[in-house]
Parts: C-alpha cells; structure tokens; sequence
C-alpha cells in the first residue's frame, strides 16, 4: 500500500489527467499567494482569489477521486 504522498508521486508520472490537474493546482496556488502576499487587494482582486481557491478546491476534489478510483483498481485481496 503506497503513503498518499507515494501515490500523488505515481500518478504525477504515469497519469497524464492528475498531472494536469496538479499543474493547474500549482499555478493557482501561486497566484493567490501573489495576490495574498499585497498589503491590500481591490475588490476585484479579492473575488479573484475567492474564486481561484473554489476552483483549486474543484481540482483537488478531481485528484482525490483519481486517487480513489487507482486504489479501488489496484487492491490487493
């Protein structure tokens, strides 16, 4: 049984969709740190990063359940 950090390793490597999601994840990771990171933020700027971390919690719902499906096809009886 792989540590789910062994597993995000795997998948990252062999599985081209949760790579995906995993970049995606990471580049909206940086932009709210960019956007939390000024000492103040328009209000614009502030339905940005609301909407980017809804969106970051989408695709991290998304890996979970790549996660989830590769455990479930890859049980050891």
């Amino acid at each position: 049984m792989r540590t789910p950090e062994e597993l995000k390793a795997h998948l990252m490597e062999t599985d081209e969709q949760f790579r995906l999601l995993a970049e995606q994840h990471r580049e909206y990771k940086k932009r709210v740190e960019a956007l939390s990171s000024r000492p103040y933020l328009t209000p614009e700027e502030q339905l940005e990063v609301t909407r980017i971390k809804k969106l970051k919690l989408r695709l991290k719902d998304q890996m979970q359940e790549i996660m989830e499906r590769y455990r479930h096809e890859h049980q050891t009886v």
